[in-house]
């Protein structure tokens, strides 16, 4: 008797523990096991001669990053569990899109060509081609209730990853328990897209002595470094760094780049978010790394080839009231690039590709 007893005071205490590790569906029955525990360790980014990136209230775990990674992933952000953010942000291609204007769910096409996802971290002038996402986490959220992309509701994405065990495991890994809701979601999100680092390419290995770039590489980065000079022909140079220096070759402004004159301006940019008419046509400055694999060109894709990239700045810039005033300087001549001189820009710019990030399985698909 003492025995039973002891057996049965000893599954009454373990009966609240048993259900505790399980999900309840909507008839109260355990359908999810949850065998997951809280794990906060730090996720080691590789950020070599970066600066120390300042995360702010939302520092990279090894546990968030893999939630946000799934998430990045997932097709049940979509209405018809169709496409994910990766749909449109295709690792072979940096994190862009190859079409001119990506397909969201029913086909419906977005309005800017997709932007590239690394580097993320050193972002510091928000998110999207006219800055209207202050933080990487608000951009995160609004592909998927856009009525031109993944056409859901959070509501919806929410119940649909309740349903999943790998989810509510994930979500107490990285945040201590099951809660599933759109900060959270936003917050892995932003945790992977931060963790997404390219700074492996040839260019990059050159700087460390581990590769050395070819006389027309070499030729083009003088050129891409060196200052326009109309009065000194032979030593003008394209003055790309002018708008993409630094490590990230950006300047994390929002510029106009002549690509129209004023009455062809059909896409407001930035000043639709600021309200401001000095912001017309102006758009945020993208990374130039990685460039030879993140054609077409350009907020609306028009450009397909980086020769008619070159070509523009060359000699087709469009003047109107907020053309950046150091672009406007070069029409008065044109960059007076020869053909040797293209080439080797271009040389040049393919030697920003990060042949790593195109494959490495930390960025990968994690349902394959």
């Amino acid at each position: 008797m003492k025995t039973n007893k002891k057996l049965l005071i000893l599954m009454a205490m373990m009966t609240p523990l048993i259900f505790s590790l399980c999900k309840k569906d909507p008839e109260g029955l355990p359908s999810i096991t949850l065998t997951a525990t809280f794990d906060d360790t730090p996720y080691t980014l590789s950020i070599e001669s970066f600066p120390e990136p300042d995360f702010g209230d939302n520092p990279l775990t090894v546990e968030g990053v893999a939630l946000g990674r799934m998430l990045f992933y997932e097709k049940e952000l979509s209405k018809d569990n169709s496409i994910s953010c990766a749909s449109c942000h295709l690792q072979e291609h940096a994190f862009t899109d190859p079409n001119t204007l990506s397909e969201g769910v029913d086909g419906t096409l977005g309005k800017r060509q997709a932007m590239t996802v690394f580097n993320t971290a050193w972002h510091t002038n928000e998110f999207f081609w006219d800055g209207r996402a202050h933080l990487l986490r608000d951009q995160s959220l609004k592909p998927i209730e856009d009525e031109l992309e993944l056409k859901e509701q959070l509501p919806n994405v929410i119940e649909k990853l309740s349903a999943r065990a790998e989810y509510a495991n994930q979500f107490i890994r990285a945040f201590g328990d099951v809660e599933i809701t759109p900060e959270r979601m936003s917050l892995a999100m932003e945790q992977f897209m931060n963790s997404i680092v390219s700074n492996q390419s040839k260019y990059d290995q050159s700087l460390a002595g581990s590769q050395t770039l070819s006389a027309s590489e070499e030729r083009g980065r003088v050129l891409f470094f060196a200052e326009y000079n109309p009065g000194f022909p032979e030593t003008s140079g394209a003055d790309c760094a002018h708008c993409h220096g630094g490590n990230n070759f950006d300047n994390n402004q929002y510029m106009n780049n002549g690509l129209d004159v004023a009455q062809d301006q059909e896409d407001l940019g930035r000043e639709m978010v600021t309200q401001n008419a000095s912001d017309r046509a102006k758009f945020k400055v993208p990374s130039i790394r990685n460039v030879e694999v993140t054609a077409p060109y350009m907020h609306d894709g028009r450009f397909t080839t980086l020769e008619e990239v070159v070509d523009h700045y060359d000699h087709d810039l469009r003047i109107s009231p907020t053309l950046d005033p150091a672009l406007e300087y070069t029409t008065y001549s044109g960059l007076m690039l020869t053909d040797q001189d293209k080439l080797d820009l271009i040389a040049f710019l393919k030697t920003l590709t990060d042949q790593e990030l195109l494959s490495d399985q930390r960025y990968a698909d994690p349902f394959e």
